[in-house]
Formats: structure tokens, sequence, C-alpha cells
């Protein structure tokens, strides 16, 4: 029995994603970045970013760590945090970018509220 006073949990839930259509997943839209992007780096993070032809359309991001950061464990861990980070703040960043990631070695060691707040000023600064 559905109980009407109850909210919606597929609404909120959807609103706080991380869709599909809300990544870069072929190599050749992540070699589209690096060739026709521009970059920004901070202390813990590199990123670059490209103008989408729909500048209306959601912006996609890919998350691309080096073997030498660590091992599966410690990479996977970094791609999640950041992924969750990404999945907090969509709603805040601008639309209509392809962005990549790269995460320094100094993120795996980093509270998650340090490189939160960093990596949200870095992606608000570079896509004015």
């Amino acid at each position: 029995m559905h109980d009407a006073a109850k909210p919606d949990a597929s609404a909120s839930r959807s609103s706080r994603s991380y869709p599909r259509a809300c990544r870069l997943l072929a190599r050749g839209e992540f070699d589209a970045v690096y060739e026709a992007g521009r970059r920004r780096a901070s202390k813990q993070f590199l990123v670059f970013f490209r103008r989408r032809t729909a500048l209306d359309a959601a912006s996609r991001f890919g998350i691309s760590v080096k073997k030498a950061l660590g091992g599966a464990v410690v990479r996977n861990r970094l791609k999640r945090r950041i992924r969750e980070i990404l999945r907090l703040h969509r709603q805040e960043i601008a639309t209509g970018w392809d962005i990549v990631i790269h995460p320094r070695s100094s993120v795996a060691t980093a509270p998650f509220v340090a490189i939160e707040r960093e990596l949200t000023e870095l992606l608000a600064s570079a896509l004015k």
C-alpha cells in the first residue's frame, strides 16, 4: 500500500544521482578534452575542460587516476571520492562543459572536506 504522506523517494534520489549521461566514457571523449580544451591546476587537482557544442546540456565528467598513485584499491577509492563530490555539487557546476579531473597523490591522504572544497572552488573558477 502506498502512503500518500511519504515523499517520492525516486524524485529526490534522481536530483542527487550521478547519471551515466553526466560521464565521459569513451577514450575519444577524453582525447577531445585534452586536445581542444584548456586546463587549470591546484594543489591537489589538474582539471582539463572544454566547452560542449550544446551549451545547455549537462556537464560531463571524466576521472583519470595514474597507476603511480597506488594500487587498484587506492585508485578506486580516489575515484569514488571525486564522484561523490561531483554528485553532491552537480547542480552548482556550470552546464555545457566536458571536464576531465586528474587527482594528485596528496588527494589519497587528504580529508574529504578539504578536497571537496578545493575541487568545487577550482571548477567554479575554471568554468566562469
